[in-house]
Order: C-alpha cells, then sequence, then structure tokens
C-alpha cells in the first residue's frame, strides 16, 4: 500500500544515523522537493554538493531498490502539491512524442493492475451493501472527478429511484442540496489528488448527519477518508496535465454491475421501459445518429448509374 508521506517518515526516522552528506541531501529534499523531483541522480548530486553514488547510496539506505523507485516516491511525494504546469514538465522532460501513445496506455494498464492487487474486496462488498440498503444516494466528485460522479449517477439512476448528483460551485450549495440527509442515507464522495475541499466539507456534513459516507480515493491516507466508513481505493497517477483516472472508472463499473446483478429484476423492468420509450419517441435513429433512410440511398444509387 502506497503512502504518500512514506518518503518524509523513511528520512524522518533514518535522519540521526545519516552522514554528513545524506543529512545535506534530506535537507535539500525537503526544502525543495518540487525541484528534487525534476533532477537525475548525477544532477541531483551536483545541486546539493555530493557525488552521484552518494545520492544512489542515500536512495539505497531509505531501502529503495535505486534511485528511479526513489524518485518515483518522490513524484508521490509532491503529487497532491505540484500545479498543472509542474506536472506536464515531469512526463514531457521524459517522453517523446512518438512515445507518447504507448506510455499513457501502459501507464493506465499500470493503475488497473495496481488497484486490482490492491483493493479491499471486503470494501467493495460493504460498498454494494451501503448503497443498496440507502434510502437516498448522495454523490459528489469536483473538477476533473466531475464526470466520474455524473457517470456513476446516471447508471445509479437506472436502478435507484432517489439518486442525487451534487452540483456546485461553492460549499454553501453542497450543505442546501444536503440539507435533508440523515442516517439512512449514503454518499459516495470521489475525490483524487489535488483533492477538492469541498468534497471533502460535504462528506464532513454528511458525516456530521449520520449518514453513511463512501470515498472513492487514491490511498488510505489520502484525507478524503477522514469521514468515510468505507474506503475504495484506485490508484491515480500524475502521467500529464491529464488526471489517470482509468482505474477509478473501472471501480466504478465494478460497482454499477455489482448493484446490477443484486437487483435484476428491477433492472430488467426498468431498461425494458426505457426501451418501449427510447422506441416511442426514437430517442436513437434520429438525434443520435445521421439516419439516412432506403429512398434515399435507392435514388443515390441510380444517380450513380446514370452519371
Amino acid at each position: 500500500m502506497n503512502n504518500k508521506n512514506d518518503l518524509s517518515n523513511r528520512i524522518n526516522a533514518r535522519y540521526k544515523t545519516m552522514s554528513k552528506g545524506q543529512k545535506l541531501l534530506s535537507a535539500y529534499i525537503t526544502d525543495h522537493y518540487d525541484k528534487a523531483v525534476f533532477l537525475t541522480a548525477a544532477k541531483l548530486g551536483e545541486m546539493v554538493g555530493v557525488s552521484e553514488s552518494t545520492v544512489v547510496r542515500f536512495a539505497s539506505n531509505l531501502g529503495y531498490k535505486g534511485y528511479p523507485e526513489f524518485q518515483s516516491a518522490l513524484e508521490e511525494l509532491v503529487q497532491g502539491k505540484l500545479n498543472s504546469m509542474e506536472r506536464m514538465e515531469i512526463t514531457y522532460g521524459r517522453i517523446s512524442q512518438s512515445q507518447i501513445l504507448s506510455t499513457v496506455l501502459q501507464s493506465d494498464m499500470d493503475n488497473i493492475r495496481s488497484t486490482l492487487g490492491e483493493i479491499d474486496e471486503n470494501a467493495f462488498e460493504l460498498a454494494v451493501e451501503m448503497i443498496l440498503n440507502a434510502e437516498n444516494i448522495y454523490i459528489v466528485g469536483i473538477r476533473s472527478c466531475a464526470p466520474l460522479a455524473s457517470f456513476l449517477s446516471f447508471y445509479l439512476n437506472m436502478i435507484f429511484d432517489k439518486v442525487h448528483l451534487l452540483n456546485t460551485n461553492c460549499a454553501s450549495e453542497l450543505f442546501e442540496q444536503m440539507a435533508r440527509i440523515d442516517c439512512h442515507d449514503v454518499i459516495i464522495g470521489i475525490s483524487f489528488p489535488r483533492y477538492s475541499m469541498r468534497t471533502l466539507k460535504a462528506m464532513e456534513f454528511a458525516n456530521d448527519r449520520n449518514a453513511k459516507v463512501i470515498t472513492l480515493t487514491d490511498s488510505v491516507h489520502s484525507p478524503m477518508n477522514l469521514y468515510s466508513s468505507c474506503n475504495l481505493i484506485a490508484r491515480s497517477d500524475m502521467a500529464s496535465i491529464v488526471d489517470s483516472l482509468v482505474a477509478p472508472l473501472s471501480v466504478i463499473n465494478s460497482l454499477i454491475v455489482a448493484l446490477c446483478m443484486k437487483k435484476r429484476s428491477e433492472v430488467a423492468n426498468t431498461l425494458e421501459m426505457l426501451e418501449k420509450i427510447w422506441g416511442e419517441y426514437q430517442v436513437y435513429g434520429s438525434d443520435e445518429m445521421d439516419y439516412i433512410d432506403d429512398f434515399v440511398k435507392l435514388r443515390y444509387a441510380k444517380e450513380r448509374e446514370n452519371s
């Protein structure tokens, strides 16, 4: 399980026994983590005034297999603190234009693979039961997490009657939409670095009202877990200026499928009703597709024959 403060903890635990050079490295990394994350081992040593081999030994003494693993830990440390331009610089400084597609896709696959190995299946089953037993389901996701919240809300509305997607630009609006939340309800909060304070406030408010709180976030050490009783952890990386939310979406897909399996008859009835509505009002066929009827196709064929 990754701890975003793990590097800091390791430095603090070993600081007293470090050599003078290693203490200089510790001080530089602590004070200038936003710069250190961009540096190679040789460049970091040059900045601090120690040799490259000292930097490599420093990483090894902290328990990392090598400098690349240490640098990954450093990235995790600053993940929630870097701004968008700094995040973009990390990516563009490492890969060429021709490698972008394969690098991003591989990163997304790694995130899903890591999530599969780390997610707590008991927490997942608990989340399913909490949602099934709730009178009202509230969903909140801000900024880049808003599409995830909207996606989850769209499908839960096909399964349940009272699903509330919280749309807001300020905390006060959140509280107004949640004014009636109580112990019979559940809220699902979705947030990844940089974490949303509004989402955290919504979950705090729900917790104060004794509602069940489910979080979907990137770590057990995420501040989003402060008020939750059920934590779903999905890996998210700062691969570029774009947040990688493929793994969280996969967890959401799994939740939807699990809930559908629990409520098969209700879902079947809803889908049957929707199919009739879609057919009766031509929902698919006019606005969703560029439909060409047989008469137009036949006329087009004859015009080609005569030309």
